[in-house]
């Protein structure tokens, strides 16, 4: 049986009986609505486009959070490379932090900015610079030295060997961090936007939280949940499958 048919009547046999369980008042509304009523304040969410404008404000913090932790972490993985020094100083720090939740760092990022957009963006880029970093760095660190000391007999060097040699083999590195960096920032997002003041799907989560509306919060978890796994399986791993496939890594 495909996959996609096995996913189709999983997912319909836990709705099934979620409905059926929330007609026959085995638990509260107020506890789990049934998916009909999650499907209708989804559908008034779209209708007065209060979850329009809530996507459009999240993957705009995204984009430029996710962008700078892409940055920043390749520039620091490669650092930590090429740099024995930074590698036993600096990367011991970041190997520590990037154990650290992101929602550990929303004081710091509130007394440092204040709630606003500044600080849901610091804790999106911290969410994936980390682990951006420390996949740049075992990218460059694999490099096979048989290709750098050939590159080097046919006389390339420094940034002609970074460019012609080292970054192209750390690539599937680098993929795996980048949709490893998505995932971290993707949480990151929302655990800001749970304290922030715009629009936004955390915020709009914890709206719905305080005033009771159990429909719309699961509405938005289901929501948060299909946009991190059709992003992932649709873009990063079609992405990363086709890296590997070009680089013969597959076993």
């Amino acid at each position: 049986m495909h996959p996609t048919i096995k996913r189709i009547i999983f997912f319909s046999v836990i709705i099934a009986f979620w409905e059926i369980g929330s007609r026959l008042e085995l638990w509260l509304p107020t506890i789990l609505p049934s998916p009909s009523m999650v499907l209708d304040a989804l559908i008034t969410g779209f209708e007065d486009k209060t979850l329009i404008y809530d996507l459009v404000a999240s993957f705009k913090r995204l984009a430029i959070g996710l962008a700078l932790s892409l940055i920043i972490g390749s520039a620091l993985g490669v650092l930590l490379a090429k740099s024995k020094s930074a590698d036993e100083t600096l990367g011991t720090v970041i190997l520590a932090l990037q154990s650290v939740p992101s929602i550990i760092w929303l004081p710091l990022a509130i007394m440092w900015f204040g709630m606003n957009e500044t600080s849901v963006i610091f804790v999106v880029v911290l969410g994936g610079t980390f682990v951006m970093t420390l996949n740049m760095r075992a990218g460059m660190k694999n490099v096979n030295p048989l290709f750098v000391k050939a590159a080097q007999t046919m006389g390339a060097t420094g940034l002609d060997l970074f460019v012609r040699v080292a970054f192209p083999a750390s690539i599937p590195h680098v993929v795996t961090g980048a949709r490893l960096a998505w995932a971290f920032a993707w949480r990151a997002l929302m655990a800001g936007e749970l304290l922030s003041t715009g629009p936004g799907l955390g915020y709009t989560l914890r709206y719905a939280s305080d005033f009771g509306n159990m429909s719309l919060v699961i509405g938005v978890m289901i929501i948060i949940g299909v946009i991190g796994y059709i992003v992932d399986q649709l873009i990063f791993q079609r992405v990363e499958k086709n890296v590997i496939e070009r680089w013969g890594l597959e076993s």
